[in-house]
């Protein structure tokens, strides 16, 4: 009990170390400092220092150690350890110690990793690991719908598909779980999934347009329009076809007033997923820098889009605004992931 107790108050300072992390180190050079409990003091002492080669009887001893619950690694060495597990996301669901901020963290820099591996080679084998994490990510959620502000407090704010994604997935599914209150985890999972993915067609477009300043002439805006109906292609040849996602692809530039695109419907032929995305998808690259326009304040880009009732659906715009009227403070991501 007293042991416990001792291990409880050092939580503050440092990690628990259990077998999912310990085993995700290089064997013989774990890349942080180790310490190990003693028992008969009750404190921590060092063990090894970080990148120093283990021996055999050390690595034993190591592994003992963390069977038994007295393996640390100091909260300084946070950012090699969120960087770690960043590439082995299902440790966050392993880890206590980890406070919700740095799930957040750790979560966004994953999901940033692999939608951006996905979208340079989009084939089965790169979208499984993808999905591995973003799978990890509704986890976190359907435990606790309330985690969600913690990663809008992360939005990003310089434009970049993988950022755009993830800001539109954060964004949309606040939006969903305000209109419903009682939910299965496959619904989460297919209405996350769809809103991750709803541009994806975008990197079957020349990048030069993606980026381009001024306007788009006829036959390159003819292939910028083209990416809605790529999207939904590319993932069907991965299996990826529930409605939710077509939806949101196919959708998410349909406007109420039928001046959208790809199909021109309008009112009731756009579905509650399409027009979640449209609002999700206008926001987020509202609020994001770019090579030709500058990000807008996140209160007037709702402000903006709640006046335009003609193209936007009311209720989520009013949702939308009533959230950014009390946005928490922000925390930048954008430096933490450009300096992995």
């Amino acid at each position: 009990m007293a042991k416990d107790v001792a291990k409880r108050n050092i939580d503050e300072e440092y990690y628990q170390i259990g077998p999912e992390i310990l085993g995700s180190f290089a064997k013989y050079r774990p890349p942080v400092d180790l310490f190990r409990f003693r028992d008969d003091i009750a404190v921590l002492e060092p063990y090894s220092r970080k990148d120093a080669r283990l021996t055999n009887e050390q690595v034993e001893e190591v592994a003992k150690l963390c069977e038994d619950g007295d393996l640390f690694v100091s909260r300084s060495d946070h950012p090699i350890y969120s960087r770690h597990i960043v590439k082995q996301l299902d440790l966050v669901l392993q880890d206590r110690n980890l406070k919700e901020a740095e799930i957040a963290d750790i979560c966004l820099r994953a999901l940033h990793m692999r939608y951006t591996a996905f979208i340079g080679q989009p084939v089965k084998a790169v979208f499984d690991p993808l999905y591995r994490d973003f799978s990890v990510f509704t986890e976190i959620i359907m435990g606790d719908r309330h985690r969600l502000t913690a990663f809008l407090r992360r939005l990003f704010r310089k434009h970049e598909p993988a950022r755009h994604a993830i800001n539109s997935m954060i964004v949309g599914m606040w939006l969903w779980l305000q209109l419903v209150s009682d939910y299965r985890r496959k619904e989460l999972d297919r209405t996350g999934l769809a809103l991750l993915l709803h541009d994806v067609g975008m990197c079957k477009v020349p990048a030069f347009l993606v980026g381009k300043a001024g306007r788009l002439k006829p036959d390159e805006r003819e292939k910028v329009l083209l990416h809605p109906h790529l999207g939904v292609q590319m993932m069907q040849k991965l299996d990826v076809n529930f409605e939710e996602f077509v939806q949101a692809c196919y959708e998410h530039h349909e406007r109420n007033d039928g001046s959208g695109y790809p199909r021109k419907a309008s009112g009731s032929q756009i579905s509650r997923m399409g027009r979640i995305a449209a609002v999700a998808d206008s926001f987020c690259a509202m609020i994001a820098e770019r090579s030709y326009a500058q990000a807008m304040d996140p209160v007037d880009a709702a402000r903006t889009l709640a006046d335009d009732k003609r193209r936007y659906d009311e209720e989520m715009t009013r949702l939308l605004f009533s959230l950014v009227s009390t946005w928490p403070e922000p925390i930048p991501m954008d430096d933490a992931i450009e300096a992995t």
